[in-house]
């Protein structure tokens, strides 16, 4: 198997280590994502022990200058899911 896994993949191994259909182990993963994926829509975060943490930041709007013409234009604020990994996660990769 290659380093990079898509969410197939991610399901095929937990189908293997858990000893159930692939179906079974592909609709558990999605339900995953899609319920992280829900908490961090509505402001929350996800935190993982041993894994890491998901937040949702926002970064203001500011001024920036467009580099062709030189003028001033308005960049809106924007929201970003970030990714603070875990002590344990962090050692075990070291």
């Amino acid at each position: 198997m290659s380093n990079n896994i898509n969410k197939k993949q991610l399901a095929d191994k937990v189908a293997e280590q858990l000893k159930i259909s692939k179906k079974d182990a592909y609709t558990y993963v999605t339900c995953v994502f899609d319920t992280m994926s829900d908490i961090l829509a509505n402001d929350g975060s996800v935190d993982i022990y041993g894994f890491g943490k998901f937040s949702v930041s926002t970064r203001a709007g500011r001024i920036g200058i467009n580099p062709r013409t030189k003028e001033e234009i308005e960049i809106d604020s924007t929201r970003s899911v970030k990714f603070k990994v875990s002590k344990t996660l962090k050692d075990l990769v070291k």
